[in-house]
Formats: C-alpha cells, sequence, structure tokens
C-alpha cells in the first residue's frame, strides 16, 4: 500500500475523543494488532493547517501513546504517514484514506511544565 508522509509541523493537533482500541471485525468485537501482534488503537485529532480544519482518524500502536488524551488535549504525531485504499462490498466500490503514525504524543504536560518552570 503507498504511504504518503504527512508535514504537521504547521499544523495544530488536538485529541478530539480519548484514544480507543482498533476494532477490526464490528461483528465480534474482535481488536486489531499488528503484525508483531501489538493492540492498535485509534486516535480521533482535530487537525488545523492553512485555516482548514478536519477531524482526522489516526491508527497508533498501543505502546506509542504517551500522556493523557482527552478533548481538546494537545497533541504532537509522529510518523504521520496517509494511506489510499480502495475496495468493493456488495457490489459497491469504497475508497478513503487511512492515517497511521508511530506515537501520538500528549502536550499537556509539556505546557504545564513550561508554565511551572516560568513561576
Amino acid at each position: 500500500m503507498r504511504q504518503i508522509p504527512v508535514d504537521v509541523s504547521a499544523a495544530t493537533v488536538m485529541a478530539a475523543k480519548a484514544p480507543q482500541p482498533k476494532v477490526k471485525d464490528r461483528r465480534t468485537g474482535e481488536i486489531a494488532t499488528d503484525a508483531e501482534g501489538v493492540t492498535l488503537m485509534t486516535v480521533e485529532v482535530m487537525f488545523s493547517s492553512n485555516d482548514e480544519v478536519e477531524i482526522l482518524k489516526v491508527t497508533v500502536p498501543q505502546p506509542g501513546l504517551s500522556g493523557e488524551m482527552q478533548m481538546g488535549t494537545p497533541v504532537a504525531l509522529t510518523g504521520l504517514v496517509a494511506s489510499p485504499w480502495e475496495n468493493e462490498f456488495n457490489g459497491q466500490k469504497r475508497h478513503g484514506i487511512a492515517f497511521r503514525a508511530v506515537a501520538v504524543t500528549s502536550l499537556a504536560e509539556t505546557a504545564g511544565a513550561s508554565k511551572s518552570k516560568a513561576a
């Protein structure tokens, strides 16, 4: 699958929702894992760049999550890539873009530490 690196250097990124396990099969509730058996998580983020705002669902391995994340928490995305996909379901073609990151890090502790140092 083709992977396109996403430049996040000029973007503002905030958690839109707390991380959730990625569900592989909705019927059975099976949780998705990568090739090494690591649980995959989904983090919905508000991605703002050039006066455009989008909500993205980003897949990240569970060990790549660090810090507390809730709605509005500023986060950093490490190694974000976009992968176009296409499939056919019940005779209908579907397509989209999947986003995956190596890590999603809460910046809330960093901001708090900076404020306490300034005081």
